[in-house]
């Protein structure tokens, strides 16, 4: 009886211990709302297809939303209805719907990560922007590292990129931090 009350024990501290370690998402500052989201089709495609990824980049007036293949979405952020301020993290987002669900969800749902390179701005504080590839990897062509955007943005290294809060529905996508 004792013997297994100290296993049991046991197993709960190291059942909670992986809780302690952090949260999955970062803490730098994001906001970006943008609808509807089915008037840029690569921002769609990337939201209900499992294994798509896009970028979305602010340049001057303008969203820009890339996928792997160079293909592009723009958006006038002066004519987007509710238009109420952005911040786009350190380079940018990566939004897509992971073609592997987390170990807490049955089902994939839309991710989004930093467009900045984790490693070189942890180790450099540089704000390099990463390079979309197919097959959902990112990759920073400055310190030569791949980051798997289905595996919860884990690099060759085990470093995954920075993460972000996200929602999805109504034809609206939401990033906050």
């Amino acid at each position: 009886m004792r013997k297994s009350l100290l296993f049991s024990l046991s197993l709960l501290f190291v059942a909670c211990s992986g809780e302690l370690v952090g949260n999955k998402y970062c803490d730098l500052p994001a906001r970006f709302v943008f609808t509807p989201v089915n008037s840029i089709s690569q921002l769609r495609t990337s939201c209900e297809s499992m294994g798509e990824w896009c970028s979305i980049e602010a340049d001057g007036n303008r969203f820009l939303f890339t996928k792997p293949d160079g293909s592009q979405g723009i958006a006038n952020r002066l004519q987007i209805t509710g238009y109420t301020g952005f911040y786009m993290g350190l380079t940018g987002f990566i939004v897509g719907l992971p073609t592997i669900p987390e170990m807490d969800a049955l089902q994939p749902v839309v991710t989004c990560y930093d467009l900045a390179c984790r490693n070189c701005y942890d180790d450099f504080y540089v704000a390099r922007r990463l390079e979309l590839r197919e097959g959902g990897f990112a990759y920073c062509s400055r310190c030569q590292r791949t980051y798997n955007l289905n595996n919860t943005g884990q690099s060759d290294n085990g470093k995954p990129l920075f993460r972000y809060r996200v929602y999805y529905g109504n034809n609206t996508l939401s990033i906050s931090n």
